[in-house]
C-alpha cells in the first residue's frame, strides 16, 4: 500500500486534496495506521483514476461520489462513457483551435459561434448522470418499471405526453403564470407517482435534459408544439425557485 504522500507524487493530486476527498467520503484510505497515516491500496487508486477522469469532464465532486457509490455502477461501462465524452471534448477543442486560427487570419469580426456549442457534450453527460448519479431515483425507477407490463408503461408515457401537450397549449402565457405553474406541479407529481420520487433537484435536471437531449426536445415539441420543451424548462426553473 502507498502513503498519502506517495499517492500524491504518483498522481499529481495534492495531499490537501486527498485529505479533502477523505473528509467528504469521496476517497477513503484503505487503512489508517495507529499513528494516523493514511494508506491506499490498488482498489483505492483505481477509484481515484475514475474520480480524476470525471473531474476532467467537469463533474462536481458530489455527483462523482453519487456515481461511484451507486450499487449498480459498472466501471467498465462508465469508462466507455468517459472515453466518449473525452473524444467529444477533443473534437470540440480542435474546432475551437480551427476557429481561433480562422479569426487570426480573417480578423476578429467574424460572427460564427458554432464552435462554442456544447449541446452534444451536455446531452451525453446528462445521460450518464441520469443513469449513475441519482442513485436512489434510478433504483426506484428500475424497481417500479420492472414490475409493469409493456401496455402499462405505454399508457404512462402517453399520459405524460398529454401533460406536455396541455403545457404546450399555454405557451402564449408567461412561464410564471399560475395556470402554467399548476401544470408544472402536476408534471412533477405525475413523475413521482409513476416513476420515482421527483425532488426539486431532480426536476431541475430533467428540465435541462428536456432541451439538451434532442430526443426529449423532439418528442415534447411533437406533443405540445414547437418550443414546448424550452417553455417547460423555463417553467420548471421558476417552479423550483419558489
Amino acid at each position: 500500500m502507498r502513503t498519502v504522500n506517495e499517492v500524491s507524487k504518483l498522481t499529481g493530486v495534492s495531499v490537501r486534496t486527498l485529505h479533502h476527498y477523505d473528509a467528504i467520503g469521496l476517497l477513503k484510505p484503505t487503512k489508517v495506521t495507529e499513528a494516523g497515516y493514511r494508506l491506499y491500496d490498488d482498489a483505492a487508486l483505481s477509484r481515484l483514476q475514475s474520480i480524476l477522469l470525471f473531474r476532467e469532464l467537469q463533474f462536481p465532486l458530489k455527483e462523482i461520489k453519487a456515481i461511484l457509490d451507486c450499487p449498480v455502477f459498472d466501471p467498465t461501462e462508465a469508462l466507455t462513457q468517459q472515453i466518449a465524452l473525452l473524444e467529444m471534448q477533443q473534437k470540440r477543442i480542435g474546432e475551437l483551435i480551427s476557429f481561433a486560427r480562422e479569426l487570426q487570419c480573417k480578423g476578429v469580426k467574424s460572427m460564427k459561434f458554432e464552435a462554442f456549442d456544447k449541446t452534444e457534450i451536455e446531452r451525453y453527460k446528462a445521460e450518464a448522470k441520469a443513469k449513475w448519479g441519482q442513485t436512489q431515483a434510478y433504483r426506484e425507477y428500475e424497481d417500479r418499471t420492472g414490475k409493469l407490463d409493456d401496455q402499462t408503461l405505454a399508457d404512462s408515457a402517453k399520459e405524460m405526453m398529454a401533460l406536455f401537450a396541455q403545457i404546450g397549449a399555454m405557451r402564449s402565457l408567461p412561464p410564471d403564470d399560475p395556470a402554467v405553474q399548476k401544470k408544472i406541479s402536476d408534471l412533477q407529481s405525475f413523475i413521482t407517482k409513476h416513476y420515482y420520487t421527483c425532488t426539486d433537484e431532480i426536476f431541475l435536471g430533467l428540465g435541462q435534459m428536456y432541451t439538451a437531449d434532442e430526443r426529449f426536445r423532439r418528442n415534447i415539441d411533437r406533443a405540445g408544439g414547437e418550443g414546448t420543451a424550452e417553455f417547460v424548462k423555463q417553467a420548471i426553473l421558476i417552479y423550483c425557485q419558489k
